[in-house]
């Protein structure tokens, strides 16, 4: 039985979701959202409501009502609202900084590493120790704050180094001296 796969999905006002075969389109106030969905799976909309059906209980198709609606479920609060993710830097000498449109992170290494933002996605940096991603696709902002994160992940011993702002960073003991 799948929970998340039997939760409606309810449509905000001002978003329209369109069914075209298995192709998806979401349109709201932040933009438009569009994704190839399993052919197995039957979305149905009735009353602002939108549901997801199985056609059996085999284990694949199981797997996929859940998945299905989790995708349609985000395209909907992306183009209501919009996703967010917060990053921090720690570390001496290490910051962030827009020029233009570009990213430019010092964060140690002897070159400064440059991020072209992809279309639909924003990176605000309010302090030069702070980072927001901004966008409507969940996968897509998730996905671009990892690969910020990436450039020098948090080390264990000091706490240096990119980490999401409620990440923790478990710390380990250094080396004691005899």
């Amino acid at each position: 039985m799948s929970r998340i796969g039997l939760k409606p999905v309810e449509i905000p006002e001002g978003v329209e979701i369109k069914l075209n075969g298995t192709t998806v389109t979401v349109k709201g106030p932040k933009g438009e959202l569009s994704r190839e969905l399993h052919p197995d799976m039957k979305v149905k909309i009735e009353d602002n409501v939108l549901t997801v059906e199985r056609p059996t209980d085999h284990k694949d198709h199981r797997a996929l009502h859940g998945t299905t609606r989790s995708l349609i479920g985000n395209m909907v609060e992306g183009v209501s609202k919009g996703f967010e993710k917060s990053l921090e830097i720690i570390g001496v000498g290490y910051r962030a900084q827009k020029q233009g449109n570009k990213l430019v992170i010092n964060a140690g290494y002897s070159h400064p590493v440059e991020i072209d933002p992809i279309d639909g996605i924003e990176i605000d940096v309010p302090k030069n120790t702070q980072l927001t991603v901004k966008g409507i696709d969940k996968e897509l902002v998730g996905a671009i704050a990892a690969n910020i994160r990436a450039i020098r992940p948090p080390e264990p011993y000091k706490g240096k180094g990119i980490r999401y702002t409620d990440e923790y960073v478990r710390r380990k003991e250094g080396k004691t001296a005899k």
